[in-house]
């Protein structure tokens, strides 16, 4: 298993309301990973909003798949793109939307928006 988080780390189930055009929620407040030029630790939220198709993302599976982040140095822009990019070679949704509002540090706060 590596320590990189990949697509494959999410597991998916079968949307059994495939038919009907709803939106799943899932909101992480405790993301961190590591800022690549200092080594300090970033915090923030990442909060995925998705219209699922035929799949939907097993909870327990993202949840290890962004304890994957703990460790890796990653600009934020990055990281919000990967997990958009990953969960949608996932799961295939018919739209997706990633928000990471990431904690202040040295006085600037930043906030990515992500959708496809």
């Amino acid at each position: 298993m590596s320590d990189t988080p990949n697509y494959k780390d999410l597991e998916t189930v079968e949307n059994i309301n495939s038919k009907e055009d709803y939106s799943i929620l899932v909101s992480i407040p405790e993301f961190n990973c590591v800022c690549p030029r200092t080594g300090l630790p970033d915090f923030g939220c990442i909060h995925i909003k998705y219209t699922p198709n035929k799949l939907i993302v097993e909870l327990k599976s993202l949840k290890l798949y962004i304890v994957k982040f703990r460790n890796l140095g990653i600009f934020h822009e990055e990281a919000t793109n990967k997990i958009l990019k990953d969960f949608k070679a996932a799961c295939k949704p018919k739209k997706i939307k990633v928000h990471g509002d990431f904690s202040p540090r040295g006085g600037i706060k930043t906030e990515v928006f992500c959708k496809n």
